[in-house]
């Protein structure tokens, strides 16, 4: 069986938008290799994150990294979207979620998540997030969106683990309840 791991950035004060603003001092080869373990061989996004990957990373084909990023399978989930054009990408419409158990209850190789927070939160709402792994900055941002905005209602998230990283840098993994 499959597995969803969701990987994110956030602030000591939950904020997970624009970390292009406050993520870098932070990020040196301990922080890359625990995002580097969290790259799967297939990857699971949202309409948003797709089409941002999509235009950073397709102008610099036959560059290494982009091509990584281009080669594994995706799964793009979207009401919107009606085809995929870069990355090896399957557009998952309005039945996204019977599409995801059936892929989740395959043979196949687990999917990983970079980004995509609306996905995250309906993966969980859901039960179908298995692992969401928050690495905790050691920063405070004062403004922007957190994971879970006032009103988001109350729920368990089990620890499954914590680690402390060089830099201050907190490696938390949850594990929410899957269905």
């Amino acid at each position: 069986m499959a597995k969803i791991i969701a990987g994110l950035f956030t602030s000591v004060d939950g904020v997970i938008s624009d970390p292009q603003d406050w993520h870098f001092p932070y990020f040196d080869d301990e922080v890359g290799a625990v995002v580097g373990s969290l790259t799967q061989p297939r990857m699971l996004l949202g309409r948003v994150t797709y089409a941002g990957f999509a235009e950073h990373f397709a102008p610099l084909a036959g560059q290494e990294f982009a091509d990584q990023m281009a080669a594994p399978p995706k799964f793009v989930v979207s009401s919107t979207l009606e085809s995929a054009e870069w990355g090896n990408a399957t557009v998952l419409g309005a039945d996204w979620v019977e599409r995801l158990r059936e892929i989740k209850a395959g043979d196949g190789a687990d999917l990983g998540m970079s980004g995509s927070v609306a996905l995250i939160r309906g993966l969980i709402g859901e039960g179908l997030l298995d692992e969401l792994h928050l690495l905790v900055h050691p920063v405070v941002v004062g403004k922007g969106d957190r994971l879970f905005p006032e009103g988001s209602g109350s729920f368990p998230l089990p620890l499954k683990s914590a680690t402390t990283l060089g830099n201050g840098t907190l490696h938390v993994v949850y594990a929410p309840e899957t269905r």
